[in-house]
C-alpha cells in the first residue's frame, strides 16, 4: 500500500506532529470525504510499501526524517514551488526560503526523491506568459541538481477556483484551457528550461500529448519511479478515485479537504481560507483523525 500525505492538505507543513504521532501508534482514521464514512489506515511499516509527500513546505517534517528511516519507511517528496505574488498565494514561504528547504532536502535524501512541481501553471494580470516563463527558468536554475524531475499542470478553473480568483479585486485572470498554440507555446519553453538545467519534465492530469516537445506524462504516485527508487514492486493500476486523465496508481490518502493554510487562491483542494482556518481550529495532535 502506498500511503499519500496528502493530495487534500500540506501535511508536512501543517500537520507533521500528527503524522507523526500517527506513524508511532500504526494507524490514522480517515473519513470518506464524499460520504463521511470513517476507515482505519495501517501504517505499520510492514503494511507501507511507500510514502508520497505532498507539499509547499517540508522542513517541519525535516527532523523526523531520521525517525521515518529508522522505523524502516522509504518515501520521496512532490514540492511546489511557482514563486507567484503573495496576492495568490498568500500564506507560502518566500521564494528564497522555499528552494533552500528543497535544496536542504535533497541533500539529505537524494535529488531522486525530490520532484519539483510548477502547478498549476497560471496566467494573470500579475503573471503574464513572459514573466510566468522567466519566473520558471530562475527558479530551475537555482534547483539545477537538486531536483531531477519537474511536473506542470494547466490551472483547470474549477467552480470553487473560479469564485476564489474572482475574489481578487486588483487582478485579472485568463483562461487559456482552449487556446492549444498559447498552452503548447508555454510547455515547449518551460520544457526546453528543463532540459537546460538536467531535468526530466512531466505533464499531470492533462489530456494533451505532449511528448513531441519532450514531456512525458506523468505519474505523481508513480509506480516506477518507486520500482527505481527503492527497488519495490507495486500494482500499476490507475487509481480509480482520481481524475480520469491521472495517471497516479493506487493510494491511500490520510489527510483531509479543505484544512490547508496556505490560502492559495487557485487550489483545487480548498473552499476557502475561512473554511480552513475553522476546520484547522478542530485539529488536535494527538487524534486519531486529522481534523476532530
Amino acid at each position: 500500500m502506498i500511503i499519500s500525505a496528502s493530495r487534500r492538505t500540506d501535511i508536512p507543513a501543517f500537520y507533521s506532529e500528527w503524522f507523526m504521532n500517527r506513524i508511532r501508534e500504526g494507524y490514522a482514521l480517515v473519513r470518506n470525504p464524499f460520504n463521511g464514512k470513517e476507515s482505519r489506515v495501517d501504517l505499520s511499516p510492514s503494511a507501507v510499501d511507500a510514502i508520497v509527500f505532498w507539499t509547499r513546505n517540508p522542513k517541519p517534517l525535516l527532523s523526523h526524517l531520521e525517525e521515518l528511516d529508522t522505523r524502516g519507511f522509504v518515501y520521496y517528496f512532490l514540492y511546489t514551488i511557482t514563486g507567484y505574488p503573495q496576492s495568490l498565494e498568500p500564506s507560502v514561504p518566500p521564494l528564497p526560503q522555499a528552494i533552500e528547504t528543497l535544496t536542504e532536502l535533497s541533500r539529505r535524501i537524494g535529488s531522486g526523491r525530490v520532484t519539483w512541481r510548477f502547478d498549476p501553471i497560471l496566467l494573470t494580470s500579475l503573471t503574464p506568459e513572459d514573466s510566468l516563463i522567466g519566473t520558471f527558468g530562475d527558479i530551475a536554475q537555482q534547483l539545477h541538481g537538486a531536483a531531477k524531475r519537474v511536473i506542470i499542470s494547466f490551472c483547470e478553473f474549477y467552480r470553487k477556483v473560479t469564485a476564489n480568483l474572482k475574489g481578487l479585486s486588483s487582478v485579472t485572470c485568463t483562461d487559456i484551457s482552449g487556446d492549444e498554440p498559447r498552452i503548447r507555446r508555454i510547455a515547449s519553453s518551460l520544457a526546453g528550461i528543463s532540459r537546460i538545467h538536467s531535468m526530466e519534465m512531466f505533464s499531470c492530469a492533462d489530456a494533451r500529448d505532449f511528448t513531441s516537445l519532450g514531456i512525458r506524462r506523468g505519474k505523481c504516485i508513480d509506480n516506477a519511479l518507486i520500482q527505481e527508487l527503492f527497488g519495490i514492486t507495486v500494482h500499476p493500476g490507475k487509481d480509480k478515485g482520481q481524475r480520469r486523465e491521472c495517471g497516479c496508481v493506487q493510494s491511500r490518502d490520510i489527510g483531509e479537504y479543505s484544512t490547508c493554510l496556505h490560502g492559495c487562491v487557485y487550489c483545487y483542494a480548498t473552499t476557502g481560507r475561512e473554511e480552513a482556518r475553522r476546520k484547522a481550529l478542530l485539529h488536535n495532535p494527538e487524534s486519531p483523525f486529522l481534523i476532530g
